[in-house]
């Protein structure tokens, strides 16, 4: 992370890649970033990914995915018509991939110093050093493993408080009781090395690897950011990726092993056929081209899928529950969430009575055109299934954007804590 002053080069012409490796499909998007800190993208690649490529949005098949990417890298070049774009950011997923905001309160001894960046700096590890052992706590009872080595990929301070005011930048402020929340997230070494052999086999220069429901909820950007909570919901074909977003900052993610994929292969079991043209009447019948008998026959079958989904969102969703009512704005992306049973789900009263909503949930779908900083000059991202890419590549903007400002401090900071 500390070379991002020399790879980021707002501006200059140059080329970046956002690789979405996902269970079903590999996604590449080649950018550029313009004066005034937009994204273009200029070239898109699509590959579907062979069976054994990935379990629940983890790489299992290294060769395997390595092949998938370099095609759709090639493809995103050849629209692009431009080759071997080096500078890259990676998104990762799957349940073992965890992400927590922490609060840690200091009292200062002399309130009326004015706080330097070196005493910013001490707080942050006090936040940092509890953040990562209460994750690797959390990981190690998950797995049974007490030696689980992970690391952190993603942080960003989500509030900080001087004497109960909120504050954009605390340096050179006084006072005695500063608070901040940091948000982390952290992912297992083995699942980090799986995605540092793909980019180093295919000779790219990580400028980031991410974690995926971190970049879609930090992609919609409004007008007041402070008053703005919602929750995002990215259901992919191997996961679910959940991320709330309270008041403008990113309180924490989800992630459960339930996506696309598992009502594709209930489908070609229950039906007998194979799990590829399971998938073709899936698409389908989201897609509304089936006749009525059949769009209901998929509709009444999907039912109970749908509820065994909807009750994975519910476990997760109670984990932010406990201090404060839920937000009630929810956003859904990623391949799956075109399933229409999944929005009806989720607008159920009953599912809503179960959960500390304040009022019954809006449930809409993220679309690129709410990417606000990217902009899509090919003509092919137009669905909620392009969200994630996009996000990824947004990212890159706020990193740029954030490396002279207190966001950047603060990372250089977390740095010298990573485990």
């Amino acid at each position: 992370m500390g070379l991002f002053s020399k790879v980021f080069g707002q501006g200059s012409g140059e080329y970046y890649l956002a690789l979405d490796i996902g269970t079903e499909i590999v996604k590449a998007l080649i950018f550029r970033i313009e004066t005034g800190g937009r994204g273009v993208v200029v070239g898109v690649g699509w590959v579907r990914q062979k069976m054994g490529n990935m379990q629940s949005g983890a790489v299992s098949d290294i060769a395997g995915v390595i092949e998938s990417c370099r095609e759709a890298i090639l493809l995103a070049e050849e629209q692009a018509k431009v080759k071997k774009v080096r500078k890259s950011i990676v998104g990762i997923a799957g349940e073992l991939v965890k992400g927590t905001t922490t609060t840690v309160h200091y009292e200062r001894v002399n309130p009326e110093v004015k706080i330097s960046l070196s005493e910013l700096r001490m707080i942050v590890e006090k936040v940092q050093e509890k953040a990562y052992e209460r994750i690797h706590k959390q990981l190690a009872w998950e797995t049974n493993q007490s030696e689980i080595d992970v690391k952190l990929i993603n942080a960003a301070v989500v509030d900080v408080r001087i004497d109960g005011y909120r504050v954009t930048n605390p340096l050179n402020f006084q006072g005695r009781d500063v608070s901040m929340s940091i948000f982390n997230a952290y992912a297992p070494m083995i699942h980090l090395g799986a995605i540092e052999s793909i980019a180093s086999d295919l000779h790219l220069d990580l400028i980031n690897i991410a974690a995926e429901p971190y970049a879609v909820a930090r992609s919609v950007e409004v007008e007041d950011m402070l008053d703005f909570s919602a929750i995002f919901i990215d259901i992919g074909g191997g996961t679910t990726d959940i991320a709330v977003v309270r008041n403008g900052g990113l309180e924490g993610t989800k992630m459960f092993a339930l996506g696309g994929r598992a009502f594709t292969k209930r489908l070609a079991q229950e039906s007998g056929v194979s799990f590829e043209e399971a998938e073709k009447l899936k698409i389908n019948y989201s897609l509304g081209k089936l006749d009525k008998e059949a769009t209901e026959a998929l509709h009444e079958f999907f039912r109970e899928d749908c509820h065994v989904w909807q009750g994975g969102v519910e476990l997760s969703l109670a984990e932010f529950s406990d201090t404060d009512l839920l937000p009630t704005k929810i956003f859904l992306c990623g391949g799956g969430s075109g399933l229409p049973g999944i929005r009806e789900a989720l607008l159920s009263e009953e599912w809503s009575a179960s959960l500390p909503f304040a009022k019954p949930p809006q449930v809409s779908f993220l679309q690129p055109h709410d990417i606000i900083r990217i902009s899509d000059t090919t003509g092919v991202l137009s669905n909620p299934q392009d969200i994630t890419p996009m996000g990824l590549a947004n990212l890159v903007l706020h990193l740029a954007d954030e490396e002279k400002s207190l966001a950047g401090m603060l990372r250089r900071a977390m740095d010298t804590v990573q485990r």
